[in-house]
């Protein structure tokens, strides 16, 4: 960081100047390198040392005219210190103003938040405030279940938040509210379908929210998104969803895997919804939240690896080899792999020479952007089931037309099933 030069260097910069008339002579003399005696030496000049005076305080010579022996000067605010980019925060862009023969005459530095800064400060953030979550108490567990299976719940780009007017797009309405009921229904179908694995896995896959701040534009290229309500709002009904979520599968699995994966519309939303996760349930041992902060994340299952990924980065055609260099020994020690991404809201399943790659559709309904650009798609999500020793052996896929009102009535029949 620059700091303020000593008006005594410029003084004496400048008096020196005065006398020796040579930068190198300034800058022998004081002991110092030749560009910072220049830079002594301009500041001096602006002060009217070099030939001109009085100049005010703070002031520096803009022009001078002179006439028959008379000067008239004219001074200008002076510039201030050299320019500092601030903590936190990087160079967006320049704007310069410049004369009729191109040559510059000011410039105007735009500077931005560095997301990675944010991230990192939310990240910060969270750590000082988990120790304050009340934990929650453990559950007790199902009395039979099948050792050898994994149930994973698949859902990704579910949007929270966004708005679509089936009008306009022709694909059904969303908003906050749908949108939360959708997923309740989704999983109470998934749910009560999947077989009684010991083992799952709630694989969310990213864009949980639509938006990540209280402007509902996307974080990194400041896209504006139809917002249907206020951050808040979505903060809490993602809470909501995902404690009932868990709650609901710890009734029918033994052990509980959390993947919330890094994301392009919410990545800081991302990061604290995988760390007080991780505080809230740290004292049930069923429960385990990867809370790795990279974009890639794994889950061993006997011979079986699965990988997770929400393909803002690589997708169906290349994600395969990060994850492998990524998670090499636990690719090298298992016989199935199976990646799981998201991102563009459609069906793709690929194999490779490496894996399976799948690419997931959305429950949520297209906005205006997708449905006017022709982003076409079906609306599912998949619950997939995998034997420790023989990779997959099953899935559900459900629809929304399938699933609606599944949660709101295994509610209603709660009170009947306790009484009997």
């Amino acid at each position: 960081m620059s700091h303020p030069i000593p008006p005594e260097n410029i003084e004496q910069a400048g008096r020196l100047y005065a006398e020796h008339n040579s930068i190198r002579a300034v800058a022998k003399l004081m002991g110092v390198g030749y560009g910072t005696a220049h830079k002594y030496i301009h500041r001096a000049a602006e002060r009217g040392q070099l030939g001109t005076d009085p100049v005010l305080p703070g002031f520096a010579i803009k022009s001078i005219a002179s006439k028959q022996g008379d000067a008239w000067i004219k001074q200008t605010k002076a510039p201030g210190e050299v320019f500092e980019l601030p903590q936190g925060q990087f160079i967006k862009g320049v704007s310069a103003l410049v004369d009729g023969q191109g040559r510059e005459v000011a410039k105007w530095i735009k500077t931005a938040t560095d997301s990675a800064a944010q991230l990192s400060a939310m990240h910060a953030a969270v750590e000082a405030f988990k120790e304050e979550i009340p934990r929650a108490e453990p559950v007790a567990a199902p009395i039979y279940f099948e050792e050898d299976l994994l149930c994973q719940y698949t859902i990704t780009d579910a949007h929270l938040g966004a708005l679509a007017w089936n009008e306009e797009t022709g694909a059904g309405d969303y908003d906050l509210s749908i949108g939360e009921k959708l997923v309740m229904d989704w999983f109470a179908s998934a749910i009560s379908v999947a077989p009684p694995a010991r083992r799952a896995v709630f694989a969310q896959l990213g864009d949980f929210l639509h938006y990540d701040s209280f402007k509902s534009v996307t974080p990194e290229h400041g896209h504006l998104l139809d917002g249907d309500t206020r951050y808040p709002k979505m903060v809490r009904a993602a809470i909501r969803i995902v404690r009932r979520v868990i709650g609901m599968l710890l009734l029918k699995h033994e052990q509980v895997d959390i993947i919330m994966a890094d994301a392009n519309h919410d990545p800081s939303s991302e990061v604290w919804l995988r760390e007080m996760l991780s505080a809230f349930y740290e004292d049930e041992p069923r429960i385990s939240v990867d809370t790795s902060p990279g974009t890639y994340s794994m889950i061993e299952h006997g011979a079986v690896t699965l990988f997770y990924h929400h393909g803002h980065r690589r997708g169906t055609g290349n994600v395969d080899s990060v994850f492998v260099g990524k998670f090499r020994e636990a690719y090298g020690r298992t016989r199935f792999s199976y990646a799981h991404v998201g991102h563009r809201h459609s069906d793709e399943l690929k194999t490779t020479n490496l894996m399976k790659v799948e690419q997931h559709e959305t429950l949520a309904a297209p906005d205006a952007y997708a449905a006017n650009g022709g982003w076409l798609s079906g609306r599912s999500a998949k619950v997939i089931f995998y034997h420790k020793q023989a990779g997959e052996v099953g899935r559900s896929v459900m629809t929304p037309e399938m699933v609606a009102g599944r949660y709101a009535a295994a509610n209603d029949n709660a009170p009947v099933k306790e009484a009997a």
